[in-house]
């Protein structure tokens, strides 16, 4: 691929791929900051509502490996065209509901699948564009979702602060419609390159004529999906509990929230520093240490009852576990080629989709018996290291020398 033609509108891909995803991902997690005002509300418990976010992520999941496929089919333009209407649709109504399983099926079935419609296609997109600053570019589309905390949950806060959840909420859902719809008729197919995808990379996964059933059953995909899912069950609780702990610490609503922010703006700089550093040392060992710290800042949330501590605790947080998810994306596309990233990482999408489908409903659980975070905080270290020994055993990753290995 052309260098210039890689300058000229491969850098405004990802600027649209991290517009969405930003949008997409931090509509959905709004409903950490609506959590509270529901269950007051209507009275509804914290873990059916809470249920909602576990739905949601299920749902996100296995249709982001539908999406995946239809994206490497038909394009990532159309896939996001529909997700974006779907995505509107069902936070507007959700907004509407007037019970909780109501709520519970909207709110997670269809936001799910359409928030799905999002990452997988738009990381494959961007991803064809790139040759030489791939993982950059793969972790710059990412940063949306490191950025989501520090734009859609603080204007939720405030919508709420004003009106009531309903209103809030139903106003999320016209404000995705003007900002994705428009985006995504931004979106464009790379260019074709010469012998792209001729070459095999790393294992028979890349081989030329791989099918994604193979693919699937390749060791490369085995450790891959399986890391993927462990990190995502150990900083799913976290993310979407700690703003209903430091709310039961006796901060303000408000001031909660801002941890939030600070954790989605440390998530966006470390997207940013893991790719780098994934381009100089090898995504292999920057993802270990990554996971590592995750692993570790889980369970500090436990000694922290103080804003200020908690900003700390979150700033690190959020630097690990924003900065390893893009480079499973990475290894993706060094396993299996862009032929079938598309439906390839969306399956790896599934399944880390239902790793964090535990936290929410899990953290809700824990929160109505015990009264209390400690246990899912100290869970959710110890499940931390689970995916450092995981990644342990991921398949070397070498272009230039292809390993053989039997599916």
């Amino acid at each position: 691929m052309d260098a210039q033609v890689e300058g000229r509108y491969g850098w405004v891909m990802v600027a649209v791929g991290a517009l969405m995803s930003c949008v997409a991902i931090g509509a959905m997690f709004s409903l950490a900051v609506f959590l509270q005002p529901i269950t007051e509300s209507t009275g509804w418990s914290r873990a059916g509502v809470s249920s909602a976010m576990t739905l949601n992520f299920i749902a996100m999941g296995v249709a982001g490996f539908a999406w995946g496929a239809l994206s490497d089919r038909f394009g990532a333009r159309v896939v996001v065209l529909i997700g974006a209407v779907l995505l509107g649709a069902g936070l507007v109504l959700a907004s509407r509901a007037t019970s909780q399983i109501e709520f519970q099926l909207v709110y997670g079935v269809l936001v799910g699948v359409a928030a799905g419609s999002f990452f997988a296609p738009m990381i494959a997109a961007v991803s064809s564009w790139f040759e030489r600053h791939r993982s950059v570019a793969v972790s710059l589309v990412s940063a949306g979702m490191g950025v989501a905390p520090m734009t859609i949950s603080p204007f939720a806060a405030w919508l709420v602060s004003s009106s009531d959840w309903r209103t809030a909420q139903m106003t999320i859902g016209v404000f995705v419609w003007l900002l994705l719809i428009p985006a995504s008729l931004l979106v464009r197919p790379a260019p074709q390159r010469i012998g792209d995808d001729a070459q095999p990379l790393v294992g028979d996964a890349a081989e030329p004529g791989m099918t994604v059933a193979r693919a699937l059953r390749s060791p490369q995909f085995i450790v891959l999906g399986s890391t993927f899912f462990v990190c995502c069950a150990a900083h799913s609780g976290p993310i979407f509990h700690t703003v209903s702990y430091a709310i039961g610490c006796g901060l303000p609503t408000l001031a909660a929230v801002t941890i939030y922010s600070v954790e989605g703006f440390a998530g966006l700089l470390g997207r940013v520093a893991f790719g780098v550093s994934a381009d100089r040392f090898g995504v292999k060992r920057v993802l270990i240490a990554g996971l590592l710290i995750q692993a570790i800042m889980a369970g500090m949330f436990v000694f922290v009852t103080q804003l200020q501590e908690f900003y700390g605790v979150a700033a690190v947080f959020g630097f690990a576990y924003g900065g390893v998810m893009p480079l499973y994306a990475v290894l993706a596309r060094q396993y299996f080629g862009q032929r079938i990233m598309g439906a390839v990482f969306g399956a790896a999408t599934m399944v880390s989709a239902l790793g964090m489908a535990l936290g929410p409903s899990l953290g809700g659980w824990i929160y109505d018996h015990f009264r209390d975070y400690t246990v899912l905080y100290v869970g959710s270290f110890a499940i931390g290291l689970g995916a450092v020994a995981l990644a342990l055993a991921f398949p070397p990753v070498n272009p230039r020398k292809p390993e053989l290995q039997p599916a």
